[in-house]
């Protein structure tokens, strides 16, 4: 029914347009960190933990702590928190859009069809005085267009979209190892500070006893006033520390309450204690050549300098020519059973040329800035990588700092508890006064309140590691460039 004479001839021109080069910039690739370890040699000589070198970190890190009330509400977190739901459909939609870009190279075929009602003034035909009557019209038939891309202009261009695809991808992934973090340290300061208010509380009992001890030598007269005063004043003074632990105690579970996406008002944490945890005995540590595969935020700056890369090719094509192909058929009729004959049949096949010829210099300029632009990406992605050197060799060296703290820690706690048992025991059969009890029960409520806090370091350095490797699973697989 339809002359098919200008796609005939749109098909034969396509495989000499699609032969074309594409202009594409060569540009300095960033490269690959040579490095072997992340510190110097006998930094790492106290850490504890064995380091299981060239083993990538499993998505679940945190499962490496065995706390199965930490699972649960690392669970939660990553079902109900906002934060990550919106950048998880920030990346949705930049994949869309990376896809609707790929869809812009294809040829764009359409359908059309109009109908109307005309009438052409006398004036229409000139000096003849003739007029036609009113009529009605009706057309249909399809059309195509499409840009054979001579230069690389489109083609570019869908590569910078699906290069921010890939960015949204990697951030999201970035936003899933942060809560994921946030979520491992926020649960283990709700437990260091339930462990410490414990340990407070305890103080406080042994203060209450010894003064009920003092007051009893006071009553039979083997004790003066000052003991009993100094025995209160303690006890206010450890009394006094209860509020701002209680503070601690709150802020902790309302942070943990909005990572999970709960109402602080309508939410309750399980009771967490370190003890909850286990630290692992074997560490698994990538490889720093491997650390930009794994990290998002080194993926994120990597797609980011892939996009400046495309930006600066289509720069680099907007200089030269673009040619736009059409072309499209009729069926015209003035009834609607007139359109299916064949004398009713009209077509167009056209092609478009523009050129820059002056622009006043703007399209160099726009080409200079996306290299400049190319280069500060560059520069971004080689400090990207290098912070994350740094940040894996801190959480190392602090991990086997605290392993020397713990330790330290463990048998200063050992010896205050043996201390102030010996001078209770002393106290009761007068061989010592109040002064030298109470300068063992500090020594002792100091020592415990360290082990706690060393203990609580320790873990949260260990996460900080775990995070500082980078590793996230993949929720989604971005547009390939």
């Amino acid at each position: 029914m339809f002359n098919e004479s200008p796609f005939k001839v749109l098909a034969i021109l396509t495989p000499f347009m699609l032969s074309a080069c594409s202009i594409s910039p060569e540009l300095k690739t960033p490269a690959v960190p040579q490095v072997t370890t992340y510190t110097h040699e006998g930094e790492l000589v106290s850490l504890d933990q064995k380091l299981s070198m060239g083993n990538r970190i499993a998505g679940d890190w945190w499962s490496l702590f065995s706390s199965k009330p930490l699972d649960s509400l690392i669970r939660q977190a990553i079902a109900s928190n906002h934060d990550l739901a919106t950048a998880e459909e920030t990346m949705k939609q930049a994949q869309e859009a990376a896809n609707a870009a790929d869809g812009s190279l294809m040829p764009q075929v359409a359908l059309n069809g109009a109908a109307g009602r005309q009438r052409y003034g006398v004036a229409m035909f000139g000096p003849s005085n003739f007029s036609i009557p009113p009529f009605s019209y009706y057309e249909v038939g399809p059309s195509i267009s499409w840009s054979p891309d001579l230069f690389g202009a489109a083609h570019h261009a869908v590569d910078e979209q699906k290069a921010q695809a890939a960015y949204e991808a990697h951030r999201f992934d970035a936003a899933y190892l942060t809560l994921t973090g946030n979520t491992v340290a926020e649960t283990l300061e709700l437990a260091s500070a339930n462990d410490e208010l414990d340990t407070i509380k305890g103080i406080v009992t042994n203060d209450e006893q010894i003064l009920t001890l003092v007051e009893h030598a006071y009553s039979t007269g083997t004790s003066s006033s000052t003991d009993v005063l100094n025995a209160k004043e303690q006890l206010l003074a450890d009394r006094a520390m209860l509020p701002a632990m209680e503070n601690r105690l709150s802020a902790s579970r309302h942070s943990l309450a909005i990572l999970v996406g709960q109402s602080p008002s309508e939410w309750t944490p399980p009771q967490m204690r370190l003890a909850n945890f286990s630290l692992p005995a074997s560490i698994p540590l990538s490889l720093p050549s491997d650390l930009a595969k794994n990290r998002p935020d080194v993926l994120a700056a990597q797609a980011n300098l892939d996009a400046a890369a495309a930006a600066f090719g289509v720069a680099s094509a907007n200089l030269y020519p673009n040619v736009v192909l059409s072309a499209n058929m009729l069926q015209e009729a003035l009834t609607p059973a007139g359109l299916l004959k064949g004398a009713a049949e009209a077509w167009a096949l056209a092609a478009s040329v523009s050129a820059p010829i002056f622009d006043g210099g703007t399209l160099s300029a726009q080409k200079r800035e996306a290299r400049h632009a190319y280069n500060a990406a560059l520069s971004s992605y080689q400090q990207v990588v290098l912070n994350a050197f740094g940040e894996v060799a801190d959480a190392l060296t602090s991990l086997a700092n605290d392993d020397a703290s713990v330790s330290i820690q463990n048998s200063a706690a050992d010896a205050a508890g043996r201390t102030l048992e010996i001078a209770m025991n002393k106290y009761r059969v007068g061989e010592i006064g109040l002064m030298e009890v109470q300068n063992a029960q500090r020594y002792y409520a100091q020592a415990q309140l360290g082990l706690i806090q060393a203990r609580h370091q320790q873990y949260l350095d260990c996460a900080k590691l775990f995070v500082a490797l980078g590793n996230a699973p993949v929720q989604a697989t971005p547009p390939a460039n």
